[in-house]
């Protein structure tokens, strides 16, 4: 009857013991420095909200907010003034779709290239380097898209009628390739996070690698992609340099990307580095722009989040 008395009381008395007794001071120093990263991005959020408003009100005190949304002709630095925002957003939405149309199949068909068929090896070796080019700065693209793309297009267009120097078409395409690694990368994560063991039960069945891919592990991962698309679209939205430079400074409301158009991006960095008096009906602009921005790229994350919910929660 003393042993285990002995044993217990020797027990309790081990360092072991005391050590799990402790309060463990790293993991609350970790959990506070957590929060307070999580809280900078909220707070970012805030601030950029509480910088947009005044200016913008002041601006839809002035300028209707139908007029603003839905007039044709954007030309608010002139005399008379036109404040209709229609060819900016046809601007930003018709280099944005151009730009998915070749990121999202390309990087998505380089995620499942890295995640279903490349060897450890081969996929620890271009995942990095496609993983370069999102480091690029973005002026480069822009430059490489008026220099090196718009030529390319002006020579190999099949009729006389090709894209005019500044064009929606060589930004959007170069602003793609930019995108590539972004979406491509994120979905090959969220295809690796897939259970190993849907990829067996598959391939018990007799599946093909194509079918394990397409059919097992895409619908698996599906959440993850969309996660990854989205953030393209942001990256793209958001994209000014490119667009600045190779897609032209001429508001232009047009279904044509062969043409020159502004973008909202574009217009903010022009209009941001002119001589515009602060306070004034054009210095304005600049934040009514900004906030139509924010609130386009707002709905859009809650729009996916709703959608990266709903196919979670079928999937896990």
């Amino acid at each position: 009857m003393s042993a285990p008395t002995t044993r217990r009381r020797a027990d309790s008395g081990s360092p072991g013991f005391l050590k799990r007794s402790q309060p463990r001071y790293g993991e609350k120093v970790i959990k506070v420095l957590l929060v307070a990263a999580s809280l900078v991005s909220v707070l970012t959020t805030l601030g950029i909200v509480v910088a947009l408003i005044p200016p913008a009100s002041q601006f839809f005190s002035k300028v209707g907010f139908g007029e603003f949304l839905t007039g044709t002709d954007w030309a608010p630095l002139f005399s008379p003034p036109h404040f209709g925002v229609l060819p900016l957003v046809a601007g930003t939405l018709m280099v944005t779709v151009i730009a998915l149309l070749v990121a999202v199949p390309l990087g998505l068909g380089a995620a499942v290239c890295l995640s279903e068929y490349a060897s450890r090896r081969v996929r620890s070796f271009f995942k990095p380097v496609l993983e370069v080019l999102a480091g690029i700065p973005t002026v480069v693209y822009g430059f490489f898209a008026l220099k090196a793309m718009t030529p390319v297009l002006q020579n190999i267009w099949p009729t006389g009628n090709g894209p005019q120097i500044f064009n929606a078409l060589s930004a959007g395409f170069v602003m793609g390739i930019m995108i590539i690694p972004t979406v491509a990368s994120l979905a090959e994560d969220a295809m690796n996070a897939v259970p190993r063991a849907l990829r067996d039960g598959a391939f018990a069945l007799g599946s093909s690698r194509m079918q394990v891919s397409t059919r097992v592990v895409f619908p698996a991962a599906l959440s993850g992609i969309v996660a990854a698309v989205v953030l393209g679209v942001s990256r793209a939205l958001g994209e000014t340099m490119i667009v600045a430079i190779a897609a032209g400074g001429q508001p232009n409301l047009s279904f044509n990307p062969l043409e020159g158009m502004q973008t909202m991006t574009a217009f903010i960095a022009a209009a941001g580095i002119g001589d515009l008096p602060t306070g004034s009906t054009g210095y304005q602009t600049i934040f009514a722009v900004g906030a139509l921005l924010f609130a386009m790229t707002l709905v859009m994350n809650l729009l996916s989040i709703r959608l990266v919910r709903k196919y979670r929660e079928v999937y896990e």
